[in-house]
């Protein structure tokens, strides 16, 4: 399963808050062994949102859209993506009962547009807030409060599954550089995924499906390459 993530909101791109959603999402799916092909933020705007969520649905098995859901006037996430799914928006009764029966709000207390999702679309009923997320068509928006995003997530996550993968890591203290050759020779031998992360020493992790083919890659590769411990 490969999915991409869209995170929303004018606040990111202006480098007033950190990313930690896409950060967070990543390591997440990449845990349960779902692969993510983009992550792309964009402004509080209708058009850029529908744009970004139509292109992503065509090409990955799920979009994940984060930010920029509530009733206020800068909140158009749900707006962007009922564009890029043609349909419209509607007050959803389930989401007026759960906020009733759960989440102790009286109808009158809402403001309005508050149980606003994409006509057809399953709501998500956000246990740490008030504004629902929603899903349909394999598109998922959630919150962009992390606590509100994390929590709701975790109602979903069973339906993001793929291949585990298994990671192993080699240290090396050479230069990049000097180790392309012996890259190169491991990933002709095993079957394998490797990437080089350099810094004072190179972390080479080694990562694939089968769980003993990593290792003996790892084991082969450390036998040649100087180790700071050497």
């Amino acid at each position: 399963m490969e999915v991409a993530i869209v995170t929303v909101g004018d606040e990111l791109l202006a480098g007033r808050t950190t990313n930690t959603n896409a950060a967070w999402l990543c390591e997440r799916l990449d845990g349960q062994g779902v692969a993510v092909g983009r992550v792309t933020t964009v402004p509080d705007r209708v058009a850029d949102i529908a744009r970004v969520v139509n292109e992503y649905r065509a090409e990955y098995d799920a979009v994940i859209v984060t930010g920029g859901i509530g009733p206020t006037h800068d909140d158009v996430t749900m707006d962007g993506v009922a564009a890029a799914l043609g349909r419209p928006l509607a007050e959803d009764e389930r989401v007026l009962e759960w906020l009733e029966e759960e989440g102790g709000y009286a109808r009158e207390e809402l403001t309005e547009g508050t149980a606003a999702i994409p006509k057809g679309a399953r709501p998500l009923h956000n246990r740490v807030g008030v504004a629902p997320g929603a899903v349909l068509e394999g598109v998922y928006v959630l919150p962009g409060v992390p606590s509100e995003m994390r929590g709701m997530f975790e109602t979903v996550a069973p339906e993001f599954r793929g291949e585990a993968v298994h990671r192993e890591v080699v240290v090396a203290d050479e230069p990049e550089s000097a180790l392309l050759d012996r890259l190169e020779a491991l990933r002709e031998r095993f079957d394998v995924g490797v990437g080089s992360y350099p810094g004072e020493s190179v972390r080479i992790e080694i990562r694939g499906a089968d769980e003993t083919v990593v290792g003996e890659a790892a084991a082969w590769l450390t036998e040649r390459v100087e180790s700071p411990q050497r």
